[in-house]
């Protein structure tokens, strides 16, 4: 006898046929455009790509920080975050200064270097996987775009679980988020290999983009605190 309720023993499949067709749709359509504005992860992968010469961890280490937070949102403790004045200045002026720091250390590494971009062994790609974790996790735009863009989404009246459908649209970014930056990792990577002076030239800016980006944040809630 064939199973009469297959999707129910899949939870995220299940909640994607249950939860609104048009609601879903525009989350996708909004999620795309934002996932394909510059900003730290962008920096941070093209930095990478270029200088160690490997992508997939780097993108793999931004997936596992928004997987982070997806959890945090579902769970509830981001709202805590957003909603304590204190907690959220903190929160920011930690991920501004860890921005600022990896900026610092492109450039550094970059110049340390010379022209050349070397190759990241196991332990260094081990790494790679924990800054990109940081640079997303610790990014509180990523952590605005989660609490005040993906809930709009949710059908708190629906049936489906407001947690289950936080799930599913965190994953829908993060996978939007693992298809562009590995393309764009990889189309930097291939396209300037051969180009070490404007190799190096686009890695420096990476660079100093986290740290105008890590500084924009501490001027943006100050002014926001004042």
């Amino acid at each position: 006898m064939e199973d009469s309720q297959p999707l129910a023993r899949c939870p995220g499949v299940a909640s994607m046929v249950t939860m609104r067709p048009g609601a879903v749709a525009a989350f996708l359509t909004i999620d795309v455009v934002l996932v394909l504005t510059p900003g730290p992860d962008w920096a941070y992968v093209i930095a990478v790509g270029l200088r160690d010469r490997i992508v997939l961890p780097a993108v793999a280490g931004i997936v596992a920080g928004y997987i982070v937070l997806t959890v945090a949102v579902a769970a509830g403790l981001a709202v805590l975050i957003v909603t304590s004045p204190r907690a959220l200045t903190a929160v920011t002026l930690v991920g501004a200064a860890y921005l600022i720091w990896l900026g610092v250390s492109v450039v550094s590494r970059l110049s340390d270097s010379g022209r050349t971009a070397p190759t990241a062994g196991p332990a260094g790609a081990l790494g790679v996987v924990a800054r990109g974790a940081a640079t997303s996790g610790l990014n509180p735009k990523a952590l605005m775009l989660f609490v005040a863009v993906l809930p709009q989404f949710v059908d708190r009246h629906g049936g489906v679980p407001v947690a289950a459908q936080i799930a599913v649209l965190g994953a829908i970014h993060t996978a939007n988020c693992a298809v562009a930056y590995l393309g764009l990792g990889t189309l930097a990577r291939n396209a300037l290999i051969g180009r070490p002076s404007a190799a190096y030239a686009v890695t420096r800016v990476s660079g100093v983009a986290m740290i105008v980006l890590g500084g924009l944040l501490v001027v943006e809630r100050a002014l926001g605190s004042a």
